[in-house]
């Protein structure tokens, strides 16, 4: 009964959030399902504004000069050398500009280190060339009986030869793993993210996540994810031959689901 229920939630979210995976020749940013990726594509949208309005400005600017100073409109030489206003008007406004910047990059900064205690913890390890995940701290549904076990898997890329053998009709090519990282929605995560061997990155943009893994060091970051569905990801640092050959999917569900999967999984 729970598989067939995580079936229908596979079905139901690779239809109905279909941006959610890289579209063809998309120009757009993939929808959020963290507050952080709202707040970076706040930012995107707040910088270009702030870039078309400075090209149309410096581009009236040269069209202006090149056509009031062109030496077959104005055959009298000027005797424009100096201006305070002017000086006073070119420094401030840049001024200006990166100040309308700096107030909202740091505050997303320091949202982004935000540390909050986590419910579930994600242990995210790099290998060359597929992920391996092991899910602990169940504080809601496993702590209680006090058991300390640990959800472990690992993901390959589905190759070719496995979507011509079964019916996965739908699936994204290089983009589908044998299984998926089962997350909760509406719940504070922590991922520590580490690798085996070389440089990784785990990334999945939908989350605002693109974090190392770095070979002997734990690097942390904190989730909220908002929504329930499926997530792709790949790996965004360069570790060898088939570097690009390490997707990521990440499958949201809701709590109560979650809880009855860890529960299937683990006793």
């Amino acid at each position: 009964m729970r598989l067939e229920i995580i079936k229908q939630i596979i079905h139901i979210n690779s239809i109905e959030f279909a941006c959610d995976a890289p579209d063809l020749f998309q120009l757009r940013l993939q929808d959020p399902a963290t507050s952080i990726m709202e707040g970076l594509l706040d930012f995107n949208k707040h910088l270009l504004f702030v870039i078309v309005v400075i090209v149309l400005l410096v581009a009236w600017l040269l069209f202006a000069t090149i056509s009031n100073y062109d030496e077959f409109n104005t055959p009298n030489s000027q005797k424009f050398f100096h201006s305070n206003e002017l000086e006073i008007v070119w420094t401030s406004l840049p001024a200006l500009t990166l100040l309308s910047l700096a107030s909202p990059s740091f505050n997303l900064l320091y949202s982004m280190d935000e540390v909050s205690t986590p419910e579930i913890s994600v242990k995210v390890i790099g290998h060359q060339w597929f992920w391996s995940y092991e899910i602990s701290d169940f504080d809601r549904v496993i702590s209680c009986n006090g058991s300390d076990k640990t959800l472990k898997y690992t993901c390959y890329l589905l190759t070719g030869e496995e979507f011509y053998k079964k019916n996965n009709a739908g699936f994204f090519r290089l983009l589908e793993t044998n299984k998926r990282l089962v997350l909760p929605s509406n719940t504070h995560l922590r991922l520590l993210v580490t690798s085996v061997d070389v440089l990784h990155s785990w990334t999945i943009p939908s989350f605002g996540v693109k974090i190392d893994a770095c070979p002997g060091r734990l690097n942390q970051v904190n989730m909220f994810l908002k929504r329930v569905g499926i997530f792709f990801g790949q790996c965004s640092e360069i570790c060898g031959v088939n570097h690009g050959f390490m997707p990521i999917v990440a499958l949201v569900v809701s709590s109560n689901q979650f809880n009855f999967y860890v529960i299937s999984k683990t006793f």
